[in-house]
């Protein structure tokens, strides 16, 4: 492989003639094509990065990437600038994707690991002892008590469909709710201490 000359001492060259260089495979081009946009494209991707050694490890990914298809730059398409700074915004963007779905990988495998350590006897028998507490303090209410309770909690009826189910005026439903709440939290607060 031949090496394209140098551009000479003094010689201002745009981006797009040096990334044409660059594709000749020559290093001193590359090298002032690196100098003049490489703060722009690691600013492009530790804005999408944020973290800033992934940044740093991404930008020297994509000057690599630069550097090996330099060939394909075309500037009757486009800039140099935009070119890299494409290349940037895609490979930036590749990684935080590449990122999330480790994280969502590692989370259902997680997910499938995970083994609930729970106690299904003693859940069940749980259960079963707060029923018997519930009912039994439920008979102690009175029968509108129980009614209003039912209706609303049992039943799914909102406290103004309550009422007219009961043929009273909604704040009764609600004083007979309220009362009849109080006194199932006594009762039962009552036989837990027991």
């Amino acid at each position: 492989m031949s090496l394209a000359p140098a551009p000479p001492v003094g010689t201002e060259r745009s981006d797009d003639d040096l990334l044409v260089l660059v594709a000749e495979g020559n290093q001193q081009a590359f090298a002032v094509f690196y100098d003049r946009t490489a703060a722009r494209v690691l600013g492009l991707v530790r804005r999408i990065l944020v973290d800033p050694a992934q940044s740093e490890e991404v930008t020297q990914e994509i000057f690599l990437e630069a550097w090996q298809t330099a060939g394909r730059f075309d500037p009757a398409r486009g800039k140099a600038s935009s070119w890299l700074l494409t290349m940037a915004h895609r490979r930036a963007v590749d990684r935080v994707r590449a990122s999330q779905s480790s994280r969502d990988r590692d989370l259902a495998v997680g997910a499938k690991e995970f083994v609930d350590a729970r106690d299904d006897v003693a859940e069940t028998a749980e259960t079963r002892v707060e029923h018997e507490r519930v009912t039994k303090a439920m008979r102690t209410l009175t029968v509108l008590q129980q009614q209003a309770l039912e209706l609303v909690y049992f039943g799914g009826l909102s406290h103004s469909e309550a009422a007219r189910e009961a043929g009273v005026a909604i704040g009764t439903m609600k004083t007979r709710i309220r009362d009849s709440l109080i006194t199932l939290r006594r009762l039962i607060a009552e036989t837990e201490a027991a």
